[in-house]
């Protein structure tokens, strides 16, 4: 791992309503544009932030794949307390996820990647596992200084994302900068 994992104790903060000015994830769900019975994945889900948007868009499959069980955990309560029984909970690293070849129409990636140790093995297995035309997005934090996320020497450049998923077949096609984010849509 590259990056300082995100501390489970403080799982309420990926959640709390102030988080929705830094980015909505509605917005984002639905930018993505897939079907009404597409299967969807969301990588480094922690306890849902993007999950549940994603699973109450779709009566497809939404694997939430995550590194810390604790994680998986609240995500599972949160998924029942909603009725979101699409939801399936998955334990694994972004390296290597057990998921079949093209099993997925769209995907999410929020403020993970800084923690992967080998990303361009990581966006391979994005590549494998989702469908040929299909759309994603990544989301990191920006290159500056913030209350919120990873230390500054942890925030990856934009431009070397990019070049790292066009080099495993992921294709760009939108970057949005903001303040303290960016998101990175994209197509395989």
């Amino acid at each position: 791992m590259v990056g300082h994992r995100f501390n489970p104790a403080k799982a309420d903060k990926l959640i709390d309503p102030k988080r929705k000015s830094l980015i909505d994830s509605e917005w984002v769900a639905k930018k993505l544009e897939f079907s009404e019975n597409a299967n969807l994945m969301d990588l480094g889900a922690g306890n849902g932030y993007f999950t549940l948007p994603l699973a109450e868009l779709t009566s497809g499959d939404v694997y939430a794949v995550d590194i810390e069980p604790e994680m998986l955990g609240l995500l599972g309560v949160r998924a029942q307390e909603k009725n979101a029984d699409n939801i399936g909970l998955i334990e694994a690293d972004l390296e290597d996820i057990p998921l079949g070849d093209h099993t997925v129409d769209a995907s999410v990636a929020a403020f993970v990647i800084h923690e992967v140790e080998d990303r361009v093995k990581a966006f391979r297995e994005i590549n494998r596992i989702m469908k040929p035309s299909s759309q994603g997005v990544i989301i990191e934090w920006a290159q500056v200084k913030g209350e919120s996320g990873p230390p500054l020497h942890e925030r990856l450049n934009p431009n070397t994302l990019i070049q790292e998923m066009k080099n495993t077949g992921l294709n760009l096609v939108e970057r949005i900068d903001n303040n303290d984010v960016y998101m990175i849509f994209f197509k395989t």
